[in-house]
């Protein structure tokens, strides 16, 4: 049998899809393929196949791998399937049931043995900072020695950022001005160390707007990648520790700058139904977290927003779009400010490739993915590239910097930030690497409206 007893894809929701094919064009691996059982119906009826007895071999479990779990096609059904519910399960089945070759196997562990620890992705930093300021990675690209690794290698080297300063956070950040709301800030694993301006620029932002910030010390991983790669036990455990540091201070919203880890996070309380001790827990610290754009839209603008002409491009994240239905907070905020003009990207719903580990575990697919999106944002004509998850920032910059003429490529906090603080356009250029070069400091604070 495909699936044992614990929590097998809901039958119910597999007979709620009528085969109607409104999932196709939005779904992208079919658009890469045009293979039927890679596109979300064709997966259901695998799924559906699994319930009627058809064993867990590793052509069923493969075309469920190739998916990028993006969630389009949930936007796109109009019998409102819950193919993101559906997945989640039989990735779990898959982790439990199925074993992998020993190579896929070895090297899922070792992203996972890193991955989702901060203080284990800080070893990793300092290695990467060795590597880039030697000068070792520029020779490497130079020489095409690269070119001779494995290619999940080589989408992990292409895809290291070029690395910044570090900007830690305080345990507690007042607001400017009177507060408005009292908020907890989740830092995130890849976002504290890889991305620590954004989180910098998102607590600026947040306290500009009136908002008084925890940022509680002993937090870690959120559980998000953990959970979209079907590792069930590690994901609760993680959401189970999460929720118990954001119980200690007494916030009206946990703030996340990472779709990934804001979806996740809203599921908790699905996560961990079976757990009497959390499941009340869950409900009510899922119902508290709002995505960074979601709470500044709902809180209404307070600080001045100075002039930053520029032209942008904004990418949906998946996660964000399809997963949590926020697309139109993000670009009310960025067309508030003056003088920005936001131009939209063609197949704004089709995923770029990145879809937390895919870009390492199935590079192929995700650079087709990827160079068709930097294609895309060429045809544009923006100047910067603005999305709201690491991922898609890393995966973006490296292939707009594959294809020639690299654009900076930064999170709508750090555009936001600039605009409160009066900081150039010309703070916004690309580094090499696909990565960007942090905010100039010290400008003058801006004023507050009222």
């Amino acid at each position: 049998m495909s699936f044992d007893h614990h929590h097998p894809p809901d039958p119910a929701l597999i007979k709620e899809c009528v085969h109607c094919g409104f999932c196709l064009p939005a779904c992208p691996t079919y658009l890469l393929w045009a293979e039927e059982m890679d596109s979300p119906r064709g997966r259901i009826h695998l799924m559906k196949q699994g319930h009627e007895g058809a064993p867990l071999t590793t052509s069923l479990t493969r075309h469920i791998d190739l998916c990028l779990g993006c969630m389009a096609c949930v936007s796109a059904c109009p019998s409102g399937v819950r193919y993101d519910r559906l997945l989640e399960a039989t990735r779990q089945q898959i982790e439990r049931r199925h074993r992998r070759r020993m190579s896929d196997l070895l090297f899922r562990a070792a992203l996972f043995r890193v991955l989702p620890h901060p203080g284990r992705l800080r070893a990793l930093r300092v290695a990467l900072e060795l590597y880039q300021r030697l000068g070792i990675r520029s020779l490497l690209r130079a020489t095409g020695i690269l070119r001779l690794l494995p290619e999940r290698l080589q989408a992990l080297e292409s895809l290291a950022p070029e690395l910044s300063a570090v900007e830690p956070l305080p345990a507690w950040i007042p607001p400017r001005g009177s507060m408005r709301s009292r908020v907890g800030l989740l830092t995130g694993c890849v976002q504290r160390v890889f991305f620590s301006a954004v989180n910098a620029a998102t607590a600026r932002v947040l306290s500009f707007e009136g908002c008084g910030i925890a940022v509680p010390s002993s937090q870690g991983c959120c559980g998000a990648l953990s959970l979209h790669a079907g590792r069930e036990s590690e994901a609760r455990e993680k959401a189970r520790k999460l929720i118990d540091v954001f119980e200690a201070p007494a916030v009206d919203a946990v703030v996340v700058n990472a779709a990934g880890c804001g979806s996740a996070m809203k599921e908790y309380a699905h996560l961990l139904r079976d757990d009497p001790a959390y499941a009340g827990k869950a409900r009510r610290f899922s119902a508290r977290v709002k995505d960074f754009s979601e709470l500044l839209h709902e809180l209404g603008p307070r600080a001045e927003r100075r002039p930053l002409p520029m032209t942008v491009a904004y990418h949906d994240a998946c996660h964000l779009a399809h997963a949590q239905g926020i697309r139109s907070e993000p670009r009310a905020l960025l067309r508030a400010i003056p003088g920005l003009v936001l131009r939209e990207i063609a197949d704004p719903d089709l995923c770029c490739g990145s879809a937390g580990i895919y870009n390492l575990v199935e590079p192929g697919p995700a650079r087709a993915l990827g160079e068709r999106k930097a294609k895309s944002i060429r045809a544009a004509g923006a100047e910067v590239v603005v999305s709201s998850n690491p991922g898609c920032l890393l995966q973006i910059g490296a292939c707009l910097e594959r294809g020639g003429g690299a654009l900076p490529v930064v999170h709508i906090a750090q555009v936001l930030d600039a605009a409160f603080r009066g900081t150039t356009v010309h703070a916004l250029a690309p580094a090499p690497g696909g990565g960007s070069r942090p905010m100039r400091r010290g400008a003058p604070p801006p004023t507050e409206r009222g």
